[in-house]
């Protein structure tokens, strides 16, 4: 087997916020890359692989359950979300480089495919229920199976205007507030009108990106049970997952939890209790390919589906990780669609095709994607890159901070 000579990082996109980490070996040609990637915290991730890149150099490619585990504890504190991400991309270029060694792509490693295509879901959204309805009836036109629904942006339907809330006399300075009153009116007028115009065929989701609390979390999903939706997104934070018990226990709705999970300790329960219906881990922000492919086996006994978290600010190597997995998992239920750049699509030859609403992967050894590093280096802008990021900073009209 090849051994690791070396474990290194590349910064792409315009604002810098892909890291793909690329392992290379004592075998000429032989490498494997992998996706590391966090939108706000890019240097930071860095600087972990660098950090760990030490304690596997000489050690064999192949070991990659050993070497997984060995980083994993390898710094006493584990599960956090920046070791698990740098821990990620090391993990999934090491069965890249496994897939080359056999002449085969790591789907076809992991037991081989049971599904000729990965159905993805679309992301549909409108200012009002009018443009809504146009966007569910573009992606339903392309082919998509499941297309979720989203009244503007996350939290839509619950913002009031600063005139429309009562606001203490010394208030803080944001343009709008969240109420989860609000909310509780107008998502479910949402469904009432796309069902009205879209009848029950189109398989329809929702993401509350975990914006309510969690008394009003539980009365969400009953109000939403008559439009029969195909899952839930996020309907509680990590913090609260607990009442996932009082939401089963309330309605029949499907709730889909987990693109903030890091940590065994947060999905075990959910899976085994049967609470969630659909996991959605992201695949780098779980720890690589070796611990999902281990979530996707739990997820079969308990009846539980896997929807692996992708977003905008994801990057092609990660997807192509969750499309090998969703490829040979039975436990597989959905896959979140990610668009990219044709400027990006050509710094990642291999990439997986989405066509028609499904992700096919290619019969190339390993993920099958690569990276043009001198098209990656002309994506990143330096001055962008430089720059922190930082989640949308949504409040309550007293000021107190939403989730996430």
């Amino acid at each position: 087997m090849a051994k690791i000579t070396n474990i290194r990082c590349i910064r792409t996109r315009v604002n810098g916020t892909w890291v793909i980490v690329k392992v290379e070996t004592d075998q000429p040609g032989l490498y494997g890359i992998g996706s590391a990637s966090d939108h706000y915290h890019a240097r930071t991730v860095i600087s972990a692989v660098e950090t760990l890149a030490p304690k596997l150099i000489g050690r064999e490619a192949g070991n990659i359950e050993d070497n997984w585990q060995t980083l994993l504890t390898s710094g006493y504190w584990r599960n956090g979300s920046i070791l698990n991400t740098a821990l990620a991309g090391i993990d999934m270029a090491l069965w890249d480089i496994k897939g080359k060694e056999a002449g085969m792509p790591v789907y076809q490693l992991l037991g081989g495919p049971c599904r000729a295509a990965v159905p993805a879901y679309a992301h549909a959204a409108g200012n009002t229920l009018q443009e809504l309805e146009d966007d569910v009836r573009r992606y339903m036109a392309e082919g998509y199976p499941v297309i979720r629904c989203q009244l503007g942006p996350y939290g839509g339907g619950g913002f009031l205007s600063n005139q429309e809330t009562t606001r203490p006399r010394n208030a803080w300075a944001h343009d709008r507030s969240f109420d989860d009153e609000a909310y509780l009116t107008n998502v479910p007028k949402m469904f009432e009108y796309l069902r009205d115009k879209l009848g029950f065929g189109p398989k329809l989701t929702h993401d509350v990106h975990e914006h309510l609390l969690p008394h009003n979390a539980v009365t969400l999903a009953k109000l939403l049970e008559p439009y029969r939706l195909f899952f839930l997104e996020d309907l509680l934070s990590p913090e609260q997952i607990g009442w996932y018990r009082q939401v089963r226990q309330q309605c029949t709705t499907p709730q889909a939890m987990g693109e903030l999970f890091i940590n065994p300790h947060e999905w075990t329960p959910l899976i085994t209790e049967r609470l969630i219906d659909f996991v959605r881990v992201r695949v780098s922000k779980g720890g690589g390919i070796t611990p999902c492919r281990k979530i996707a086996t739990l997820c079969e006994w308990f009846g539980v589906n896997t929807a692996w978290q992708e977003g905008g600010d994801n990057d092609p190597v990660n997807q192509m990780a969750a499309v090998h997995l969703d490829m040979v998992s039975y436990s597989f239920g959905i896959q979140e669609e990610n668009h990219f750049r044709p400027e990006e699509y050509e710094a990642f030859p291999g990439h997986a095709v989405l066509e028609g609403g499904h992700l096919y992967p290619n019969d190339a050894p390993g993920l099958g994607i690569d990276i043009d590093e001198e098209r990656a280096a002309k994506l990143l802008d330096p001055e962008r890159a430089a720059r922190s990021l930082f989640m949308a900073e949504d409040r309550r009209a007293d000021g107190t901070v939403v989730r996430p």
